[in-house]
């Protein structure tokens, strides 16, 4: 076969570290669409990119040739120095050392669009912590409850 082909789909999730609430409605309104920007000139997409002040979700599209840890670095590397040449997010902005990545078929693409549009509502009722936590719980991820949240 001379070509390659995937469906590599990943509902991306990281937080600020220590989980401080550095990304204002505002911020988040020029953030999220840097972040699609950061994916696009790195040769993969990030079909929507959203969150709160502590934390953002990405829906990644990846090629064959990118991996996931790549396409993260790539993406938090990006937009930290962007938020720290700005000085928009405060002094000294980082995101979390760790992620989440959970895979999603073809025909849970629209319904994970919609999770991360939805975000202010749904944080409304719930923290990160605990949504964190049910999406490992949900995919089956086996975590040391001592480390997980760093």
């Amino acid at each position: 076969m001379s070509h390659s082909y995937a469906s590599n789909r990943i509902h991306l999730i990281f937080s600020t570290k220590n989980r401080e609430k550095r990304i204002s409605l505002e911020l988040q309104a020029k953030l999220w669409p840097y972040m699609t920007g950061i994916a696009r000139n790195h040769g993969f997409e990030a079909v929507k990119v959203g969150g709160v002040e502590d934390h953002a979700h990405a829906l990644l599209l990846l090629p064959p040739t990118i991996a996931l840890a790549k396409a993260v670095q790539i993406l938090k590397a990006c937009s930290s120095k962007w938020l720290n040449d700005t000085g928009t997010a405060g002094k000294d902005f980082a995101w979390q050392e760790g992620y989440g990545a959970f895979s999603v078929s073809a025909s849970q693409t629209e319904g994970v669009i919609r999770y991360i549009a939805g975000q202010a509502a749904h944080h409304a009722k719930r923290t990160y912590e605990e949504e964190f936590l049910d999406f490992l719980k949900k995919y089956g991820v086996e975590y040391d409850p001592k480390h997980v949240l760093g």
